[in-house]
């Protein structure tokens, strides 16, 4: 059997999860604060059949190998900022950096994501910042409780939270907070707009004394850094990778009908 037919499909199976990857991209275009990823790609083991060797100055200088192929090695996202977006939403926040916001599951589990599109609930006669799925929103001491009788919101670029009751008081309830990570790319995506941290990603590291993690706007959402151009462009040409390799294959297999059909 002609390693071409094997070779080339290793080409068709990588480029087909190329495809997957740029329409899931292109899918979340309107995602706030979705992140596009990119797929990375590595050549299969070599057969060498005849090795380099060079002794009193003779010899062959190179190696003869013919490679089996390639796979996809990894997803790597990439966590530059989206354009900001005004609302002029009170509850819309985007982070003008790498930081993430952290939100408290319904399973008690911690999740981190850019969506700042956030809810108020109430929670008997407290109001609480929530997201869409009802998580809840973390600042320095734990869940982000405004009281009762909010009128307004106002939050700082340091992500200070001062509430006006409803009497025109203003009280401040605490700090948002913003978490950086050393690996960001190695945080597990889950879905719903969010990450978990993993053991290559990191611990969490909370931003909020020395702003690290970036500035908070208010009344913003940080849209999805896809380019559809891009993507496009990236679409088109894994399309014409796996035209090439169907036609190795389709070649290959000619090749071995001449060869079967010789005669004497």
């Amino acid at each position: 059997m002609m390693r071409a037919l094997w070779t080339a499909s290793t080409g068709m199976m990588a480029q087909q999860l190329n495809v997957d990857n740029i329409s899931n991209n292109l899918a979340n275009v309107n995602s706030i604060g979705y992140k596009k990823s990119r797929v990375e790609f590595k050549d299969l083991l070599y057969e060498t059949l005849e090795r380099g060797v060079v002794k009193d100055g003779q010899g062959r200088p190179v190696n003869l190998q013919v490679g089996h192929g390639v796979r996809t090695a990894a997803t790597v996202k990439f966590f530059t900022t989206g354009n900001l977006e005004n609302t002029n939403n009170p509850y819309d926040l985007a982070i003008d950096g790498q930081g993430f916001f952290k939100v408290l599951g319904i399973n008690g589990e911690e999740y981190y994501t850019k969506d700042g599109s956030f809810k108020i609930s109430v929670d008997g006669e407290s109001y609480k910042l929530v997201t869409s799925e009802g998580y809840y929103v973390q600042g320095e001491n734990g869940e982000i409780d405004l009281g009762s009788d909010v009128l307004d919101m106002i939050i700082d670029e340091n992500g200070l939270i001062t509430v006006q009751r409803t009497d025109g008081s203003l009280e401040e309830v605490g700090n948002i907070s913003i978490i950086t990570f050393m690996n960001p790319v190695g945080l597990e995506s889950v879905g719903k707009n969010l990450y978990k941290a993993t053991t290559v990603s990191g611990e969490p590291f909370d931003t909020q004394n020395d702003g690290t993690g970036g500035r908070l706007l208010q009344g913003y959402l940080e849209s999805s850094n896809v380019q559809i151009v891009e993507e496009m462009v990236k679409l088109i040409q894994a399309q014409r990778a796996y035209e090439i390799n169907s036609k190795s294959i389709q070649t290959a297999d000619e090749m071995l009908g001449m060869a079967n059909n010789l005669r004497r």
